[in-house]
């Protein structure tokens, strides 16, 4: 009896052992597969000799699933994770899509695709959608046929508020063969408004010319990279290196400039010291460079702001640019360089065109009317901020109820029936009218409250407004969920590059995909 009873509670404590330790396989499983999507980690890492030498020193009992098991563990995460995404972007009203092209090292043209909503509890979120494969030689209407696939697909065809992009010219024909609204980047709008002013400025493009020189003699000679380095150490400075431009990007012009003038005294020591027919930037160059860094850097300034991903942007954008227009002017004033002045004076001209364009869009009217922190102090023309309010009534309008019909207007007698389509039509006005007025209210009423501080949440003041402001709240749903720029795309190709490395330059399309969904969404 006694041997009985022990065998039987053997049995037990075995059963109860084994199912530990199952569940602890499967959770180390399941931080693996997070550590490889999250890191961009090859599915070769449980093949490397180190890493399972690290495992086995932190858990003996724990063997590592092989490369095919992990590959599948990824897909069989991959598959849970984007049907409980689609099942939340379902339940949104609204989103807007932000778009990319890349190249990877395998030559292949990449695009991706995601999508930006503010959820049931106000907040603001954000899915990759998908990142896709083409040919080198691809048509706008090939990109806006994986677009309608994509949208179709997550079941947000007729809940685009808008796209998105760069300023390609297929990435904008793509936006009108969807007939979605569209928006160019403002970091790469930015980007153009600051090159054109920088090639504009002759003498400016002189300096460059030179600079580029400097550096690029720095960074190809070890000797003279080495004595850059000790000349900062002898100074009691950082070690820092010279930073090269990069023709596309004008904030490396911006970065290029500003190191050089950090580093003076240290490259025109080691310049004196080394063997050389380079020259130094003289003393006028150095000061038409710092003024031109002063009237510069609110536009760096901007470029990473207006890039953020996590909260509220794209109303922004018309704000932003009004204050880099005032504080241009501001700073212009002190300007004695006649190259500073010259840029300036192109920068301003760039920026008042861009201006004047943004103004009129109504996406960006709209958002940033929408924004308690800007409302109409958020446009640079009072004329402008007028029309915004109109539109905005417009927009309102068209969602408030229409009061139904009295009981009894539509009965026809004898008496009225001659009278019936002209009644119609009256009732039909003072239908129209009484919506109007009651769109017009909320949003007078909505204006006629001081603006919140610019620290604080747009969307949380949405939450706390809901009730008051029932059909506004609708709206700025609807409009402040769109990104200022399509960064939040790029970012997703600075970590492709990462996937696709030599190591891992076998992988296919669908497994790429699976891997930046999981690091971007995970």
């Amino acid at each position: 009896m006694i041997r009985h009873y022990r065998a039987l509670h053997e049995n037990k404590e075995g059963n109860e052992c084994g199912h530990s330790q199952a569940a602890r396989k499967q959770e180390l499983d399941e931080a693996l597969v997070t550590m490889i999507v999250k890191d961009t980690q090859p599915f070769s890492i449980v093949e490397d000799v180190g890493f399972r030498d690290f495992v086995q020193k932190l858990d003996p009992s724990y063997v590592l699933p092989t490369r095919r098991a992990v590959k599948a563990m990824v897909e069989a995460k991959y598959a849970e994770s984007k049907e409980k995404a689609k099942a939340e972007v379902k339940k949104v009203s609204a989103v807007s899509l932000t778009s990319d092209m890349w190249t990877s090292i395998n030559t292949d043209a990449c695009l991706a695709v995601a999508c930006h909503y503010v959820d049931s509890n106000t907040c603001l979120n954000s899915v990759l959608l998908g990142v896709l494969t083409f040919p080198q030689t691809h048509t706008a209407e090939d990109l806006a046929q994986v677009k309608a696939s994509l949208m179709e697909e997550w079941g947000i065809t007729h809940s685009v508020t808008c796209l998105v992009t760069d300023g390609a010219a297929d990435m904008i024909a793509c936006g009108r063969e969807l007939r979605l609204r569209h928006t160019v980047c403002i970091a790469h709008t930015l980007n153009l408004i600051v090159k054109k002013a920088l090639e504009q400025t002759s003498a400016l493009a002189d300096i460059r010319a030179k600079a580029r020189k400097l550096v690029g003699f720095f960074r190809s000679s070890t000797t003279a990279k080495e004595k850059l380095a000790q000349l900062q150490q002898q100074m009691g400075r950082p070690t820092l290196k010279l930073v090269q431009e990069a023709e596309a990007r004008w904030n490396s012009t911006f970065e290029m400039l500003r190191r050089l003038v950090e580093l003076r005294e240290p490259v025109g020591a080691a310049l004196a010291s080394l063997a050389t027919e380079i020259p130094p930037l003289s003393s006028d160059e150095f000061s038409s460079v710092s003024a031109c860094l002063a009237l510069l850097s609110g536009f760096n300034d901007a470029t990473a702001e207006l890039s953020e991903e996590k909260r509220v942007s794209g109303s922004k954008v018309l704000p932003l640019l009004k204050m880099l227009d005032e504080n241009l002017q501001e700073e212009m004033t002190d300007v004695a360089s006649p190259v500073a002045r010259q840029m300036g004076e192109h920068l301003k001209r760039q920026l008042r065109e861009k201006l004047n364009t943004l103004q009129s869009m109504s996406i960006m009217s709209l958002s940033t009317m929408l924004d308690p922190r800007f409302k109409a102090m958020g446009f640079l023309s009072p004329t402008k901020a007028s029309e915004a309010i109109k539109r905005l009534t417009s927009e309102c309008a068209a969602i408030v109820p229409t009061p139904s019909a009295s009981r009894g207007a539509g009965l026809v007698t004898p008496g009225n029936k001659l009278w019936r389509h002209l009644d119609d039509r009256v009732m039909e006005s003072r239908r129209r009218h009484s919506v109007t007025a009651d769109a017009a209210v909320e949003v007078q009423r909505y204006l006629a409250e001081p603006n919140i501080g610019r620290s604080e949440d747009p969307l949380q003041y949405w939450e706390r407004q809901k009730l008051i402001y029932p059909h506004l709240y609708r709206l700025a749903v609807k409009y402040l969920c769109t990104p200022a720029s399509s960064v939040p795309c790029e970012r997703v190709f600075s970590k492709a590059g990462e996937v696709v490395s030599k190591k891992r330059t076998r992988l296919s399309p669908k497994t790429l995909e699976k891997l930046m969904f999981l690091n971007k969404n995970v």
